[in-house]
């Protein structure tokens, strides 16, 4: 099929009204596979090796994902600085966002630019106050937004706090733009910071976000209990309309060899993917360790067939 016949969804809600979305995998776990050094910059690729980033976009476009995660991470001023590159937030994020852009329109899929933690802790615990925060991620979001985002993901969110401060950035440069958040539960089903399931499903309702939810842990058996405590907090909402995410690490990391591999199998993925369907979550995708064969497999498991 051709790209003239295949026109992009216009929102993310009008794609979830069309059934369960399958959002991409791992980025970094390509991107390694590739060459990318251990504690390199991933986001310095969208200008250095920017067909090996393509690459990786396409092959998850091919095993069906219909939301492409930008390259951009690490894309923050703190986050880069560690790498020597501050100087460049607006060129590697609308880099990045341009190479995702490529891939999803051949497929018609949504371009999620990808928004991580700063990597500062937030007053009272560091010295960062919340509007610091906002500012920072103002400046990483305008470079997504300038090279064609569809959504902004702020995701491996511990601190409530700071993730409210992403979603202000976000209103303020793109209010146009859907809104995401996901969380990170890897401490009992808590965040590192203490936020449970519950309380992030309300916090960013608050927020005005359009969708929330977790991605990374421990993989499938306990992303299903979160995703769980999140449809329930929903359903306690007063207002209808929230869409959840779920998007759980290929299992927990193994070492083979000189290297770690992640447990669960494109299989095990894809029986994980229906049980989130069924939960009620609307977007569903795989984190840390997942391949476009686990993208193959949860899309197969969906009824869809790959681009």
């Amino acid at each position: 099929m051709s790209t003239s016949e295949r026109p992009a969804p216009s929102t993310l809600s009008d794609l979830a009204a069309r059934g369960v979305v399958l959002v991409d995998g791992g980025m970094g776990t390509l991107l390694q596979d590739m060459g990318l050094d251990d504690g390199g910059s991933g986001e310095l690729w969208n200008l250095d090796r920017p067909d090996a980033v393509r690459d990786a976009h396409r092959a998850y476009a091919e095993s069906g994902a219909r939301v492409l995660t930008t390259n951009t991470f690490g894309g923050t001023r703190p986050r880069l600085e560690m790498h020597g590159l501050g100087d460049m937030v607006h060129q590697l994020n609308e880099a990045g966002a341009r190479l995702a852009r490529k891939e999803a329109d051949r497929v018609g899929a949504l371009v999620a630019g990808d928004v991580g933690p700063t990597g500062e802790l937030l007053f009272p615990l560091g010295t960062l106050d919340a509007e610091a925060a906002t500012a920072l991620f103002v400046e990483q979001i305008q470079g997504l937004v300038a090279g064609g985002i569809d959504l902004v993901l702020v995701e491996t969110m511990s601190d409530a706090a700071e993730a409210e401060a992403a979603v202000e950035a976000a209103h303020r440069v793109a209010p146009g733009l859907p809104v995401v958040v996901t969380f990170s539960f890897d401490t009992n089903l808590h965040t590192m910071m203490g936020v449970d399931p519950a309380t992030a499903v309300t916090r960013m309702a608050a927020a005005g976000v359009d969708a929330v939810g977790a991605n990374c842990g421990r993989g499938p058996g306990e992303m299903e209990a979160i995703a769980a405590a999140m449809v329930a907090a929903r359903d306690a909402l007063p207002e209808p309309g929230l869409l959840l995410v779920a998007q759980s690490n290929a299992g927990l990391p193994q070492v083979v060899g000189d290297h770690f591999e992640y447990d669960a199998t494109p299989d095990d993925m894809a029986t994980h993917a229906v049980a989130l369907r069924d939960l009620g979550v609307d977007l569903v995708g795989a984190c840390c360790g997942s391949t476009p064969g686990h993208v193959a497999a949860m899309s197969q498991a969906f009824g869809a067939s790959p681009a």
